[in-house]
């Protein structure tokens, strides 16, 4: 049963932005969420008063935002690193994978920069970057990316939701495409993680990494990764410091043994503000869920695409039911989008251009009247 709309006002009240802004910008950098807010001030007063005198407190606060990454996927505590950012993750896969000269790569040719250059990077090792270019709506058939696949593939990896387009690929298919060939599926999940729903014991992908700083509604610089338990061993551990090894608190002993757990990934200290902020953000995404989050999301996003289209607009993304998501691309022939967002903003509506055209994504506290007040300005 869905929520009412009592409960979407509820979670809007936990969002100061939206006393100003009608903020229809996820997929670049989200606001902080009130209760995110509040951990960072606590965090900050806390230092600025007591020093390092409450550390251990400190750790149980990063600890949860583990605990709850982990929830979010269907995953384990102990398949979760805690990153600084998207990049991070991807290369932790990019730079710890096994390559062998001869080796390949598949992606799509319009993914975010950072799910390329991590791998176009590889080619002084004799890893060749295979890009597939995609239609004007984000489309790449799963057979494109099949035929792009031979027996030297060792990864494919794609985001979840692509960040121009908004085409959410079918990770349950690429997965199965992946392993048909003996291949592994790398995940950038940072336009869809929290607001849609994903468990990995049914959907098998083998990497996965998001930043916070999006639809999770947490600050920059505080990031998951996961990883497969069975992949620990596969992945060789870079960026290693003195939270890499088992006995991490024992500064006297010296014995580069590896943690059993992806937080053998996490080299040194955390940001113990930016992950408490990402931990109380998931806290309150968590109270509603990710089918409930993602409902919500459609929903606004449709009544947009039937107003965007009732004033001249073209629709540019896929919004089939199996491919939509929370961003919409959308353009005005004859008009200029850098214009239209500078009146966007000087009305106090974000949104953004990309690849020379609009682009909004609202998040589930959003509501009718953003969209309205979106309207007024672009018709």
């Amino acid at each position: 049963m869905g929520l009412s709309i009592q409960d979407w006002d509820w979670l809007r009240a936990q969002m100061p932005v939206a006393r100003q802004w009608a903020y229809l910008d996820h997929a670049a950098v989200a606001p902080l969420s009130g209760p995110a807010q509040e951990a960072i001030l606590q965090w900050v007063a806390d230092a600025t008063s007591n020093g390092s005198v409450n550390y251990p407190s400190w750790t149980v606060r990063v600890e949860h935002a583990r605990t709850l990454a982990a929830r979010l996927l269907g995953a384990l505590p102990e398949e979760i690193a805690l990153v600084n950012n998207t990049t991070a993750g991807v290369n932790l896969v990019a730079e710890g994978f096994p390559w062998q000269p001869g080796d390949n790569v598949v992606i799509r040719a319009d993914e975010f920069p950072t799910n390329q250059y991590a791998w176009l990077h590889l080619a002084d090792r004799g890893v060749e970057t295979r890009r597939i270019p995609s239609d004007a709506s984000g489309r790449v058939e799963l057979d494109q990316i099949a035929a792009a696949c031979d027996r030297r593939t060792r990864l494919i990896s794609v985001s979840w939701v692509a960040f121009a387009s908004g085409w959410r690929n079918d990770l349950d298919r690429l997965a199965e495409l992946a392993h048909a060939r003996g291949a592994l599926l790398m995940v950038d999940a940072i336009q869809a993680l929290g607001v849609f729903p994903l468990d990995v014991a049914r959907t098998p992908v083998d990497f996965l990494a998001a930043d916070g700083h999006k639809w999770l509604l947490g600050p920059e610089g505080a990031g998951v990764f996961f990883t497969r338990r069975e992949h620990l061993n596969l992945l060789r551990p870079v960026g290693v410091g003195w939270n890499s090894v088992r006995d991490e608190s024992d500064f006297s002993r010296i014995a580069l043994v590896f943690k059993d757990t992806a937080a053998r990934y996490e080299g040194g200290s955390q940001n113990v503000a930016g992950f408490s902020a990402l931990a109380a953000s998931m806290a309150l995404l968590d109270q509603y869920g990710t089918e409930a989050m993602s409902s919500q999301i459609v929903e606004i996003t449709d009544l947009a695409c039937e107003r965007l289209q009732s004033i001249g607009a073209t629709i540019l993304s896929d919004r089939s039911p199996e491919r939509r998501s929370g961003i919409v691309s959308f353009e005005f022939p004859g008009r200029d989008p850098r214009e239209l967002q500078r009146r966007c903003l000087e009305q106090k509506i974000l949104l953004s251009c990309r690849a020379g055209r609009l682009r909004i994504s609202p998040h589930a506290y959003n509501n009718e009247d953003d969209i309205g007040r979106l309207m007024d300005v672009l018709k």
